[in-house]
């Protein structure tokens, strides 16, 4: 029987998770997985997924692949699958694709949505799933201080010590916010990202909206390529992987970053 090489797209509240990526301990999103596919193929089964996402990082649309030799209908992959993993996390398509596929490698550009609440105090109903700000922001000086952030450039100020990147260099081609009363929903996408990069832009951002830099200071931390001179990194708790693109011969579904927040979150903007 050949092998065949398996798409997964998945959903997952990352709140109760270590991250992605497989730990000794098996609070990760990757353990559950293998641990449902184990049950679900009755063998060992290995995944790769497009982007490693950090403890408290959610996904709206995670791509995995596997191989296996184990024939499968969709409605099985994601009924069968759904069935043996934690209500945190569910598959939400399954497609075979060719051998040439690998969800990291061929991926094209990734899209992450960061979700702000700016409120003068907290809300426990939004615990978990969106960072909170109690100082008043200011959306036209956030809006002024990304636009200098577009485009090919060296984030050195803006990468986790620990990062383990070749190059520091990446190319943001979007990165939008709106405001819809007291939230606040940031739009990225890059053909990639450094480790904590989001979230240390986050951090610049909201220094910037709250009035303790002005804009043109972002420029300041680029040309000076130091994670010193930036801002903290900010909380985890609002970032979602909202989507991987891929070229159009894999026939992977797409639907957008304002789709999948309101189907899954029920935000619209």
């Amino acid at each position: 029987m050949s092998t065949q090489r398996i798409a997964l797209g998945l959903c997952y509240d990352g709140a109760a998770w270590h991250g992605w990526q497989k730990q000794p301990s098996g609070r990760t999103v990757q353990d559950q997985l293998e641990k449902a596919l184990a049950q679900f193929l009755a063998e060992a089964t290995p995944t790769i997924c497009a982007g490693r996402t950090d403890t408290g990082v959610h996904a709206l649309n995670q791509v995995v692949h596997l191989d296996t030799q184990a024939q499968r209908s969709e409605e099985s992959w994601l009924r069968g699958l759904n069935a043996l993993l934690p209500s945190s996390i569910a598959v939400q398509w399954a497609q075979p694709v060719t051998a040439d596929f690998h969800a990291r490698f061929s991926a094209q550009n990734r899209r992450y949505i960061y979700v702000l609440r700016n409120a003068r105090l907290r809300s426990p109903l939004w615990h978990g799933r969106v960072g909170w700000v109690f100082q008043p922001l200011s959306l036209t000086c956030m809006k002024a201080a990304a636009q200098h952030f577009l485009g090919e450039h060296d984030f050195s100020a803006f990468r986790a010590a620990e990062c383990q990147a070749a190059s520091p260099v990446r190319t943001l081609s979007q990165l939008d916010i709106h405001q819809d009363g007291e939230l606040f929903i940031f739009e990225f996408s890059a053909n990639a990202f450094l480790h904590h990069m989001i979230r240390n832009l986050m951090g610049a951002l909201v220094y910037v909206g709250m009035g303790r830099q002005d804009p043109e200071w972002v420029l300041h931390l680029l040309k000076q390529k130091d994670r010193r001179l930036s801002a903290p990194t900010f909380a985890a708790e609002g970032l979602y992987l909202a989507g991987v693109d891929y070229d159009p011969q894999y026939g992977l579904p797409i639907a957008s970053a304002r789709q999948l927040c309101q189907q899954h979150i029920g935000l619209t903007w």
